[in-house]
């Protein structure tokens, strides 16, 4: 027996009936024999962490652009946050760990320079439209490895593509919306937790907000600091699906209209405030006329976007885009778009 087949035994033994188990994956796009160490899941896990797509997240943008302070989220820490906070929630459920981790490091492989505000822009222009979970799949099937893609489980993706929620429920009423592992609910709702507790965090920290202004139900219910806040809604997700021997997961209805108050109150006066807005009018021009520079000149991204059997030059500008960093599009527009000065030799 391998290492790999020990570990898919122990699994058996030790999770809930209703995690996911990796011997019972519903298996990958392409067949490819197992490792004899790592099941499926580890093996997801550690494909994300090695991409390229993941490494790029440390210089994109999670709220605040360019921001002049080294303790502000990127959109890496995001992920990393949100794989913490998934992983106490399935470990105490007894759910798959490995399979919620990948999923958690994966699901937002696809986000744009500047944040949401690039993805708004991509989203207005590309014909196609634009939503960074869709992206993130992109990536993970096609975009990786020279368009080779990562080869991911079924179940790895399918909780990618689920996790978003933008204004939307925290848990979709429609069940064809939701993950098909526990494993991927968990991350939904681990994201909404990171997301809406750190970007608090970072809007106190660059005086965007003060204290006081935060509304009393979030810190009546959720608590005074940002490690209660987490603390508070992550054991409300635990007791709560344990309640229901893990029908689903979900929270409590006191405790979900909390983390709605929260984040109606951070669309209000962090990402939608005209200090923020301001800023990424900027970054939309920048994408906008990166965008149609190079939907006239796709010569340049050949080597940079993996090709197709049908040359779309929108989707593979839409897709060069989407993986720059915040600073190489600034980089990038400057060069293309500023006045270089002369060198005499």
């Amino acid at each position: 027996m391998t290492i790999r087949q020990t570990l898919e035994e122990i699994e058996k033994k030790i999770l809930h009936p209703k995690a996911c188990m990796s011997s019972q994956s519903r298996g990958r796009l392409k067949e490819e024999a197992e490792d004899d160490i790592r099941t499926c899941f580890q093996r997801d896990r550690d494909r994300i962490i090695h991409s390229k797509a993941f490494r790029r997240l440390k210089h994109k943008t999670q709220v605040f652009l360019a921001p002049k302070g080294d303790h502000y989220r990127t959109r890496l820490t995001h992920v990393l946050e949100v794989s913490q906070i998934a992983r106490t929630i399935a470990r105490s459920l007894r759910l798959n760990e490995d399979l919620t981790e990948a999923i958690a490091l994966g699901h937002d492989l696809g986000h744009t320079p500047f944040g949401h505000a690039g993805e708004a822009a991509l989203r207005e222009i590309h014909p196609g439209g634009f939503d960074h979970y869709v992206q993130s799949l992109r990536v993970v099937d096609f975009l990786e490895k020279d368009g080779k893609g990562l080869n991911l489980t079924y179940e790895v993706r399918d909780g990618i593509v689920k996790h978003s929620k933008g204004k939307g429920n925290i848990v979709p009423e429609n069940p064809k919306d939701r993950a098909i592992t526990l494993e991927g609910q968990v991350v939904r709702l681990a994201d909404i937790i990171a997301y809406v507790n750190h970007d608090l965090d970072d809007a106190l920290r660059a005086g965007v907000i003060k204290r006081a202004d935060i509304p009393q139900i979030v810190i009546k219910v959720l608590g005074d600091t940002h490690s209660q806040r987490i603390d508070t809604a992550v054991k409300d997700v635990i007791k709560t699906s344990q309640k229901i021997d893990l029908a689903e997961i979900r929270m409590s209805s006191g405790i979900s209209e909390a983390i709605y108050k929260l984040r109606d109150f951070l669309f209000e006066r962090v990402y939608e405030s005209e200090a923020i807005r301001s800023e990424f009018r900027k970054t939309k021009k920048i994408i906008e006329e990166l965008y149609f520079y190079y939907l006239d000149h796709t010569d340049e991204i050949l080597k940079a976007v993996p090709p197709e059997k049908k040359i779309d030059k929108h989707r593979m500008v839409c897709d060069f885009i989407a993986g720059m960093t915040d600073r190489f599009a600034l980089s990038t527009y400057e060069r293309l778009f500023f006045p270089q000065g002369w060198t005499v030799y």
